[in-house]
């Protein structure tokens, strides 16, 4: 492993989703929402950060109804269908490199495999409808447990996520690796003992993973 620690007691291994297993393009949302409601991209991202859409959602405090209407109203487009969202919130996701999910599935072999995210359930509807249609198992099958921000009312980089984690999974902080895109979700878990790895481009998690 890149970080020079001592493979021999990692036993368990925590992904995150977005730009770890599955390339994402952050900006694709607000750009197609922008098309959609006839509104400059700058303004679409300013509604966004004023009503804090994306935080509310991804911590359940609002279901998918709720986003969806949320975001017919503050767009002011009631004729919107329920597809029609959900297909402009799913541009985030891009092609999901089949070659990710194969090593995952080696690595189970040898180690507990987790996946935490800071994530909504219609991009975990999409991934796995990706999945079933590359003929494989869905996140659910493929890790041990799956923690989304959306079902725990947590999201990374809070400290109680993580210790939740653990603790959940009865895992010792030492002997667990935790790979994240995001430079403060990688702090916090530094910081109660986690080895974590911060997966940074033009390098995929599979580099990350040679050593394993």
């Amino acid at each position: 492993m890149n970080s020079g620690n001592n493979t021999s007691t990692l036993k368990n291994l925590i992904f995150d989703l977005g730009d770890v297993i599955i390339p994402i393009d952050l900006t694709a949302p607000v750009r197609n929402f922008a098309m959609l409601a006839n509104l400059p991209e700058t303004e679409v991202q300013a509604i966004w950060k004023q009503y804090d859409i994306l935080n509310k959602y991804e911590t359940g405090l609002v279901d998918d109804n709720a986003f969806r209407t949320h975001v017919r109203q503050v767009l002011k487009n009631d004729s919107w269908a329920d597809e029609v969202i959900d297909t402009a919130w799913n541009t985030v996701l891009l092609d999901l490199p089949v070659e990710r999910i194969e090593r995952i599935k080696e690595l189970k072999q040898n180690c507990r495999l987790f996946l935490l995210s800071n994530t909504s359930p219609i991009h975990i509807r999409q991934v796995n409808h990706v999945l079933s249609e590359m003929n494989q198992p869905t996140l659910e099958e493929l890790f041990e447990q799956v923690f989304y921000s959306y079902e725990v009312r947590l999201a990374k980089p809070s400290p109680e996520i993580y210790q939740h984690v653990l603790a959940k999974a009865g895992l010792v902080a030492e002997e667990t690796a935790f790979f994240d895109d995001n430079a403060a979700n990688i702090r916090a878990a530094l910081e109660l003992g986690i080895r974590a790895i911060h997966v940074q481009a033009p390098k995929t998690i599979l580099d990350y993973l040679k050593d394993i």
